[in-house]
């Protein structure tokens, strides 16, 4: 019994951490199953000692993301969490169990995906949105409202026939090819990526900035509703209902009598969940009527109607073999776990990003460890757990390095940050063949032919030191270093001498000042014209500039007090590269005033191509559709989501033929 005690208080004392750091800090240190497999057995436990009551049990309250930085809000009907299960029997036993409550009538189930996001309660009256709160500890949350007005698809006045005063409950997300392009950005920018994508959702309707949250790619799925008098007759109404007042509902959903149905539904969307272009955990199943529910009720933490059956996460089992240091363009140092090669989803992993020292520290990671392995929105290969069952005594902690492992170095871990940076910027290798690389890219000087190999054989030729000295590189010189044919060779620097002809606004991307992405950049250029402009630009000016706050205004300042840094302008600016941009010429005004979004492949010309054209004809690109929108331009592989959206908002969707007719006129 003392050992069963013992176990008890150790459970609760792990489940109040992960949920602690799940919902205050976004951050996951155990899988989903891990923590429930916790969680039934604590329920077991205290299941046979009743005398144990503990009302703060993890096993008798909803995890809470309250935080001291928003005004709290309670909640007017409880947010309850759902039970969950990974079994087919036990959604059978949940079946018998329902069907006793309501005296054996027959059932219709509702099921739709379980996004993994985080929850949302908002409230409107009259047909506008008042407020919106976070679940919280569900009884009480933060109010996020000026947050969620930012994002796109969640609507501020209702269209139709909808109810005076009514809660509409659901989750917000992030989608998988967002989460890609906000990394993508982030590695521009030298910067540390994030995590995953339920993190980063939870993580940004937290953000303090409203600003910063709108340009994140959040969308919202509303799949409850919560008012005093629900006058639908069942679930699935209510979903086509909330569709047509501007919500976006479950996309895949579906109604049936037969559990064989059901069953046949959490089957398939075991195996194509990886075709969606955003996580789900699993399905939530539902009583479809809502008078059943009714009779059914609550729990203390679960509604009796619903139960989610849960994905097990596509998880392997390896082996911590040792661990190596990344060094970025900006210095920044990355911990990487070298593992023993495992088949996950469908590909071999051998690496891991523990991405800093507290990653480490949270794991209690261990060099000979047996780790759990998952893939983070099945794009980033993580550590998730370490299997301590049986582990060596002889194992050490990990002691981060001190020292740069390029150029040992001193590192430095910056006020505010989690990242450990190497400071010595013009002497590390990797952050000069970085910066060079990045120079290069496809958004900067688009030189081909040159690629990671190619730029640390010449560096280390001693034949360049900055992304300048490419511009001197001369055919004597690389014809004969190794793997470098004639052809190679002229393709190089013919390569090298077009890029001179990039506009100055990618120039200024490929510097690769930190925070300062490629959309930076542009918005930079569209008010500072020219290296000079921007480079005598004080703190007020820039932050005057749309999207520019306080970090990238002293970023781009500091770059410029940096002698060096003026130096290397210098020689470009003898090389010939382009370090003014004029204002841009129109070549007709055929579509000024007018807004549109470039979507899918095209035939005749690229996306930008179109893009290009928009703009000298006068009209405004814009990234995401809107009631402000006047055409969506679509070609092939149009993502479902925004011709939805258009065709919602009745934005007349045009082909590439289409398009340049509207030239011609």
């Amino acid at each position: 019994m003392s050992k069963d005690f013992v176990r008890i208080n150790e459970i609760k004392k792990l489940l109040h951490n992960y949920n602690y750091e799940y919902y205050v800090n976004s951050n996951s240190l155990v899988s989903d199953y891990e923590f429930d497999l916790l969680l039934r057995e604590l329920q077991f436990l205290e299941k046979k000692y009743p005398e144990i009551d503990d009302p703060n049990s993890p096993t008798k309250r909803v995890g809470s993301d309250i935080t001291s930085k928003f005004i709290t809000y309670s909640h007017e009907e409880k947010m309850y969490s759902l039970d969950n299960t990974y079994s087919f029997e036990e959604i059978s036993d949940w079946v018998k169990r329902i069907k006793k409550i309501i005296n054996n009538e027959e059932i219709e189930y509702s099921c739709e995906l379980k996004y993994d996001g985080a929850s949302i309660n908002i409230t409107y009256e009259n047909g506008e949105l008042i407020r919106a709160v976070t679940r919280g500890d569900g009884l009480m949350g933060d109010d996020v409202t000026r947050n969620i007005k930012t994002i796109k698809n969640i609507p501020l006045k209702l269209k139709g026939d909808f109810p005076s005063k009514f809660d509409i409950r659901g989750e917000i997300i992030i989608p998988l090819d967002g989460f890609k392009k906000m990394n993508k950005e982030k590695e521009d920018n030298g910067e540390q990526i994030f995590m995953n994508p339920r993190n980063t959702a939870s993580g940004s309707i937290k953000l303090q900035d409203s600003k910063e949250v709108s340009k994140r790619p959040l969308i919202a799925f509303m799949y409850g509703i919560s008012m005093k008098e629900n006058n639908f007759d069942n679930h699935y109404d209510f979903l086509e209902k909330a569709r047509k007042w501007g919500f976006k509902v479950p996309e895949f959903a579906i109604k049936s009598y037969s559990i064989d149905d059901v069953f046949d539904f959490l089957d398939y969307w075991k195996l194509k969940r990886n075709d969606l272009n955003f996580e789900i955990d699993g399905v939530v199943i539902k009583t479809n009527s809502f008078s059943h529910q009714k009779q059914l009720g609550f729990t203390s933490k679960s509604p009796r109607w619903a139960i989610a059956y849960k994905f097990k996460a596509q998880q392997s089992e390896t082996l911590f073999k040792s661990i190596s240091y990344q060094v970025g363009r900006t210095g920044a140092i990355t911990p990487v776990a070298n593992l023993e090669p495992v088949l996950l989803s469908g590909s071999i992993v051998k690496r891991a990003s523990l991405h800093n020292a507290d990653q480490i520290e949270k794991l209690k990671l261990r060099i000979g460890d047996k780790v759990y392995v998952e893939k983070g929105g099945e794009i980033i290969p993580k550590i998730t757990g370490v299997i301590k069952k049986n582990r060596p005594e002889i194992l050490k902690q990990i002691n981060f390095i001190e020292n740069c492992p390029e150029c040992n170095s001193k590192l430095t871990r910056l006020e505010g940050e989690a990242q450990h940076y190497c400071l010595n910027s013009m002497n590390c290798d990797p952050q000069i063949i970085g910066r060079i690389q990045h120079f290069i890219g496809r958004n900067a000087m688009n030189i081909e032919g040159l690629g990671v190999e190619t730029i640390t054989l010449i560096y280390k030729h001693g034949l360049i030191n900055n992304i300048g000295d490419l511009y001197s590189l001369k055919y004597n010189e690389l014809i004969y270093l190794e793997r470098m044919a004639e052809k190679s060779v002229n393709n190089l620097l013919k390569g090298i001498e077009k890029s001179k002809e990039q506009p100055f606004h990618k120039v200024l991307f490929g510097m690769g000042i930190r925070h300062v992405g490629y959309t930076v950049a542009k918005r930079l250029v569209s008010k500072f014209r020219s290296m000079n402009e921007l480079s005598t630009a004080t703190f007020e000016d820039l932050i005057s500039v749309d999207d520019i706050g306080d970090r990238i205004a002293e970023s781009v300042i500091n770059f410029f007090k940096n002698e060096k840094n003026l130096k290397l302008i210098n020689q470009l600016k003898i090389n010939g590269l382009n370090m003014y941009e004029a204002e841009s010429t129109l070549t007709s005004k055929k579509l000024k005033g007018m807004k549109l979004v470039v979507t899918g492949t095209f035939k005749s010309m690229s996306r930008n191509e179109i893009k290009i054209k928009i703009q000298e004809n006068g009209g405004i690109i814009s990234s995401s559709i809107s009631s402000k929108t006047s055409f969506l331009v679509a070609g092939s592989s149009i993502g479902p989501a925004k011709k939805e959206k258009a065709e919602n908002l009745r934005i007349k969707i045009i082909d590439e033929n289409e398009f340049l007719k509207m030239l011609e006129m």
